[in-house]
């Protein structure tokens, strides 16, 4: 409760500032799913979707993530029956309220975000961070925006112990327009601190089937400098889904 509670006040700091100043909203919100089912000698299910919602205000923008991943396999038992097993099971919520500055790009920030992962090397992990965004680069096509700041983490390992403590973190977001109807994306997040440092990337290339729907191929990674023996520092995702924009 005390993690949700956490979570929360970054989600209250964007509420609040969004109707103290207007009720004119305009929100950019994009919604994914992909999912693969086999069967046969091989019999499993994998699901991912992600929700992605931005809001940009006069002097605030916005943004509020949600996304899930699980995946079930049937198995055969010690006794010869088959029996159905999840693998993966895993939730991620973000919230990040910015407020703008004189400069065009240049921005004050307040982010949270909270991952609940039942195989994970962290089972579940909260995140809370200020700091100073902006943009290095800025073109036609592409541009590239960055931020960083304090903040401080608590986590859960798989083995049950707690962690927590001070951080550092960074964070970069490329988008490249290759066409009209294709887009290269690259963002990293680095999240350091004394226990354990949480490294996040994705590179996606996105193409535009018609003027809402799009095809995605991404590849994730995520890494922990520490973390329990019986598990991998990096655990990786490569999806393939489609998107909604509205």
């Amino acid at each position: 409760m005390r993690k949700l509670s956490l979570l929360a006040a970054a989600f209250a700091v964007a509420s609040v500032n969004v109707y103290a100043e207007d009720t004119d909203k305009v929100w950019t919100t994009s919604a994914e799913l992909g999912a693969i089912t086999t069967t046969g000698n091989t019999v499993g299910t994998s699901i991912t979707g992600k929700i992605d919602a931005k809001q940009e205000l006069e002097n605030w923008s916005n943004q509020y993530i949600f996304s899930a991943f699980f995946k079930e396999d049937e198995k055969t038992d010690e006794n010869g029956e088959k029996v159905t097993e999840r693998s993966a099971e895993r939730y991620l919520i973000s919230a990040k309220a910015a407020y703008k500055l004189d400069d065009e790009f240049e921005k004050l920030f307040m982010f949270g975000s909270y991952t609940d992962d039942k195989f994970g090397a962290y089972t579940k992990y909260t995140t809370l961070a200020i700091g100073y965004g902006t943009r290095l680069y800025n073109s036609e096509d592409m541009h590239l925006d960055v931020e960083i700041g304090p903040g401080y983490f608590t986590g859960e390992r798989s083995t049950g112990e707690t962690e927590n403590g001070l951080i550092v973190r960074g964070a970069a977001s490329f988008k490249w327009t290759l066409s009209e109807s294709a887009t290269f994306a690259q963002t990293l997040s680095v999240e350091y601190g004394e226990d354990n440092t949480r490294t996040i990337a994705e590179t996606s290339l996105t193409a535009k089937i018609n003027g809402s729907l799009q095809m995605k191929a991404a590849f994730l990674v995520q890494n922990d400098s520490a973390v329990p023996v019986n598990k991998k520092s990096t655990d990786t995702q490569t999806t393939l889904t489609l998107v909604y924009s509205f």
